[in-house]
């Protein structure tokens, strides 16, 4: 007789992304807490460097701009809408 299969979780998994593929409604952990896209991504110094807005989540009221080197990889979890779409 098979064994019943474990029923898997639909946690967002983590993905490592360029700053210029995170999408709005992503999510990015860091020391400070945990932080949420609200806006796209734009590049300055001819595409070297990138610009993103994000909120805290604990604290909607708090946003700030977010800036890494273009060629960097940021950890995310996707958008709830959008898991799987990368």
């Amino acid at each position: 007789m098979a064994k019943p299969r474990a029923e898997r979780k639909s946690e967002p998994t983590v993905s490592k992304v360029l700053p210029m593929d995170l999408r709005v409604g992503d999510r990015l952990t860091d020391e400070t807490g945990e932080w949420e896209i609200i806006g796209r991504p734009y590049t300055v110094n001819h595409g070297k460097t990138a610009h993103v807005r994000v909120r805290r989540v604990d604290q909607p009221d708090i946003t700030v701009i977010r800036t890494w080197v273009a060629h960097e990889r940021v950890s995310v979890k996707p958008a709830s809408g959008g898991e799987g779409k990368r």
